[in-house]
Formats: C-alpha cells, structure tokens, sequence
C-alpha cells in the first residue's frame, strides 16, 4: 500500500530498487531515522512481495507504541492514506495532547549497535568496502566524518540516507554543496527541500556547483547578492547558461 509520503528513501523502496536484505531490516524497524519514515516504511513494505517481509513488517506494525503512533496521525501533515491504513487496524489518532514525543526519532527503534567500520587510515576512511545494509546504518546513525564520506557514496540509497539523517546540520549541507565529488542526485535532493533553501550559504554552493542540474541553479541564482553573482559571471567551472544569467541579472540590477 502506498503510505501517501514522499522523500527520497521512500521514493527508492516504492520503485522496488531495494535489496531484500535492506527491505528486511527496514521491516524489522531498524532502517528508520525518524517517525515518518519509519511508518510510511512499515506501510509500505507490509504488502511487500516476499512473505518474509511483509510478516517482518506486520510484526513491527503490531510493536509499535500505541499512544505515541496516535499522537503522531493527529499530526496535520500526516497523508490521509496513511491515516486510512491505521484506522484499518483500529488506530485512529488521539483526540488530546498527551505526553510530548520526540518524531524525529523513530517510533520504534530496533537498531541495537552500528556496525564498526574497522581501523582506517585517518586520511581516508574506507568505508566503502562495508556491506550496503551496514553502510545504510551509519548513514543514518553514525558521525559526522561517516557522513562525510557516505554522501560520496556509489550507491544512491546510501547518500540519500544520509540526507534522511536526524543528525544531519545545515552546516554540513553546505559541505556537502562544495564537494566536487558528490553525485548530482545529492545536489537534486537538496535543491528540492525547501527548508535547507533558506540557507544563503546552501543556496550559493549549489549555484557554484558544475553539477547542481540547471532547473535548480538557475531558480536560485536570483536570491545571490552582487558579490557572489559576480564571482560566478567570471567562474570558468559554471555553466554558459549559468554565467550568462548572473551577467543579465547584474546588468538590469535585480539582485537578491
């Protein structure tokens, strides 16, 4: 069933572009780095194909917190077809306040330990010789340095955990708009959230970036001030496209 919620995690579990074994513990309630995630996950995944699954799932529907799973559906931004799941089973959401719950955590959380990526050189850790399922945890789990590492990621459902991660600062967002090596789905990911775009310093490194796609860069350019728009009218890595805008935009004096 489809929970009624969009992010890039889900969006990569709805197309069935994840491994059974991710499916599984994500299932189990152990690949969830918040609330939301975790019920439009345990939704999604409890008609999933494979049997094993979809019990995993419905066992973890069944040990979810029940006070706590009502007072999240009375949230306004719940999708109505996740509320339609849950009154399925006889959950519908709390008509009062009760105690205060902390959403940006998942609503059960199974995921005991994280895995320990070994001795590394400090220069470069080498976490990419870890199990996807591992890295996935540390993505959303682990330290800033991981993080750091695991947005460069090969695979996509790695780098969009991290993005999905509770623990993620805007401050780290910015680093990783400055990266010259993250993937352009990154850049996409970011430059759809609304939240993260009213931060200037995030808005300015994907307008700097060469792989930011140029629906996006090209919508932010006109939030730049004087300075930066002309840094970039004269920054050979930019695209044409790019340069020639913050040109017109300096020339007909529309900053900001």
């Amino acid at each position: 069933m489809d929970p009624g919620f969009r992010s890039p995690l889900i969006d990569f579990f709805r197309r069935g572009e994840v491994a059974r074994d991710v499916r599984l513990l994500a299932a189990q309630g152990a690949l969830a780095p918040r609330a939301q995630e975790q019920l439009a996950l345990l939704v999604l995944l409890s008609d999933d194909a494979d049997p094993e699954v979809a019990r995993a799932a419905g066992a973890t529907l069944q040990a979810l917190p029940v006070e706590a799973l009502r007072a999240f559906l009375a949230r306004p931004d719940v999708p109505p077809e996740m509320r339609r799941f849950f009154a399925g089973l006889g959950i519908v959401p709390a008509e009062a306040a009760g105690a205060p719950v902390d959403f940006d955590e998942p609503l059960l959380d199974t995921l005991s330990e994280l895995p320990d990526p070994g001795p590394s050189d400090p220069e470069h850790k080498m976490l990419s010789s870890l199990p996807v399922l591992d890295r996935m945890k540390l993505a959303m789990k682990g330290s800033r340095e991981q993080r750091a590492q695991l947005i460069r990621d090969s695979n996509k459902l790695v780098s969009a955990a991290v993005l999905a991660s509770p623990k993620l600062s805007e401050a780290e967002i910015e680093a990783f708009t400055k990266m010259g090596n993250v993937g352009e789905d990154v850049l996409r990911i970011i430059g759809h959230n609304r939240s993260w775009l009213k931060n200037y310093g995030i808005a300015v490194g994907l307008c700097k970036h060469p792989k930011t796609p140029p629906a996006i860069s090209m919508q932010l350019l006109h939030r730049l001030n004087e300075k930066d728009l002309k840094m970039l009218a004269i920054d050979r890595n930019a695209k044409e496209g790019l340069r020639l805008l913050a040109k017109k935009i300096l020339s007909k004096g529309k900053l900001g």
